[in-house]
């Protein structure tokens, strides 16, 4: 399909994207709609590879609402410093504003289970603390600040992991959100593939009224720490039970839904 494709032009600032000749600004959207998706890990199936096209924020809103029952959402405003630097709109708005307003034209609204939110469950995610901030103004729907690796600083205000996970932000996030989603790595760190003494980041967070939704749990072993011995279902045993999260990242659902099955008592009829 790339042939078909006008000359890309070559973003100067890559950032943490260094490496790759082009992103998703070079194209309009006629042309990531010729793409298909390919799946990133060769160790996962690869018969699906050029069969699915990339589809559009309301395309993926859309299969939400058409279920037949309530599927809630969890989109992620994605390197917002990025796209507003290099994606203009006449308008002067930004991609915050955009998605917002994509998310209410749908209906989406409400705070954390509240009426209006178990109708369309709705949690918004981003690693920005800005666009968090931002979008509080806009939307009364929760909201949840990722956090990257102790290595990583904040993309919008530069700051380290050891700023954004100290009492006083958080005592400064907690009125803009309802959780974090740390690494996992971080709040339990691995020392040779093997869980380590845990950090009290849970507990902190807990003792603020936020929750804790780590990423990302993946079946395969190169993702399973030795303590689980190849058992991804050890793994949400011990995430959710010992450690105490109140939701987390997978690319796996079905792995947890069958987890929950097996772990939830069955009412008596």
């Amino acid at each position: 399909m790339l042939p078909t494709i006008r000359s890309l032009r070559i973003v100067k600032e890559l950032s943490k994207f260094s490496g790759r000749t082009s992103l998703d600004v070079d194209f309009t959207l006629e042309e990531i709609k010729t793409l298909r998706a390919k799946q990133r890990y060769p160790f996962r199936d690869q018969s699906h590879n050029g069969v699915s096209r990339i589809i559009t924020f309301e395309e993926y809103i859309a299969i939400a609402l058409n279920a037949d029952r309530i599927v809630g959402i969890y989109p992620e405003i994605k390197n917002p410093v990025f796209i507003n630097k290099h994606v203009k709109w006449a308008d002067g708005k930004t991609i915050e504003d955009r998605f917002i307003e994509i998310l209410k034209n749908y209906g989406y609204k409400g705070k954390y289970m509240t009426e209006d939110w178990l109708k369309q469950p709705l949690f918004i995610q981003s690693f920005a603390p800005t666009s968090l901030v931002y979008v509080s103004s806009l939307i009364d729907s929760p909201k949840v600040f990722l956090i990257d690796d102790v290595t990583v600083l904040t993309e919008d205000t530069k700051q380290t992991y050891d700023e954004i996970t100290s009492d006083a932000y958080l005592d400064y996030i907690k009125d803009y959100v309802v959780g974090i989603g740390p690494w996992k790595d971080t709040i339990v760190p691995p020392v040779n593939n093997k869980l380590s003494t845990p950090t009290d980041l849970i507990a902190k967070a807990h003792v603020r009224g936020l929750q804790v939704h780590p990423y990302t749990f993946r079946n395969e072993n190169q993702f399973l720490h030795f303590n689980f011995f190849q058992d991804p279902y050890a793994e949400y045993q011990y995430w959710i039970n010992k450690m105490g999260v109140d939701g987390l990242f997978t690319d796996f659902t079905g792995s947890l839904h069958r987890y929950q099955e097996w772990t939830t008592p069955k009412k008596n009829n």
